[in-house]
């Protein structure tokens, strides 16, 4: 949104931040669904978070429990649904079936695979090969990570060569495209589904006729933002997906991302790390 490339644009003069978790102060006299004390999140993109206080619509914001972390909170809406979303609404996904995907250190991707462990489904999690990728590999083992292979190794060996162990993936999600988004793809099992919700090699997908033609993929695309918007006039909807995710925060069974936290002050230095490979989610203290 910062760099004018995401298909909402806020009108000038704007507060950027999509994401974060807020404490009602007061409310209006016709208010009944909200009181001073609770936490609240905004629903949609564009509420322009990086403030210390606001006047918005009852409307406006979901409530979220005091008994999560305030971390957790403060993430939940976007990312953590997004996983969720992407979990529920395109394949019928069993105890023991199998989801692979790329971006697995992501925050999304950290979600996915504590949700899918959740649900007794197990994860093929790729990542680009770095430095630390045994450390890596480890926490994301920890957080309920069946496999966590590079792309290096997908492409010289297949799946079937890496991973004996588990049936085809059912369903793949991709956030990255190019060469990445189009090993998912060639790892799926027949009549499975890859789910597109990013793009972050900025490179078109290859996607490969025979994977079209002969294993019938088929080919998806999420965006949280929309499918919150298609659900606005559903507020029930939209509260029973973020007190859901929330549950199994309060279980144990979701943990808050990796993040950095910046004081407020100096966030221009969590904004020049978000263009920077292999950086955390950076959240901002107000």
């Amino acid at each position: 949104m910062l760099q004018g490339t995401y298909p909402i644009l806020p009108v000038f003069p704007a507060v950027g931040g999509n994401e974060g978790v807020g404490e009602v102060v007061e409310v209006g006299w016709k208010v009944t669904s909200l009181r001073p004390g609770d936490w609240v999140i905004p629903w949609d993109a564009g509420f322009g978070t990086w403030r210390t206080e606001a006047v918005c619509e009852a409307d406006d914001l979901l409530q979220v429990p005091k008994d999560i972390p305030l971390l957790g909170a403060a993430t939940i809406g976007v990312n953590p649904c997004t996983a969720y979303r992407m979990l529920q609404d395109f394949v019928t996904l069993k105890p023991g079936a199998t989801v692979i995907q790329n971006g697995s250190n992501s925050a999304v991707g950290q979600a996915v695979i504590q949700i899918a462990a959740a649900l007794g489904v197990k994860t093929i999690n790729i990542i680009r090969d770095r430095p630390n990728r045994q450390e890596l590999e480890e926490e994301l083992k920890l957080m309920g990570a069946d496999f966590v292979i590079t792309e290096e190794e997908l492409q010289c060996l297949g799946l079937d060569n890496l991973i004996q162990e588990l049936p085809k993936p059912i369903l793949g999600l991709n956030c990255v495209g190019g060469r990445s988004g189009g090993l998912v793809l060639s790892s799926l099992c027949d009549g499975a589904t890859l789910v597109t919700y990013g793009g972050m090699a900025k490179k078109p997908l290859q996607i490969p006729a025979k994977s079209l033609i002969f294993k019938n993929i088929t080919l998806q695309g999420f965006w949280m933002t929309q499918w919150k918007r298609n659900n606005s006039q559903d507020v029930m909807q939209l509260q029973t997906m973020v007190t859901s995710v929330c549950g199994l925060m309060k279980s144990g069974q979701l943990q808050p991302p990796q993040c950095v936290q910046v004081p407020f002050h100096h966030y221009s230095q969590a904004i020049q790390a978000t263009i920077q490979a292999h950086q955390r989610k950076h959240v901002l203290l107000m």
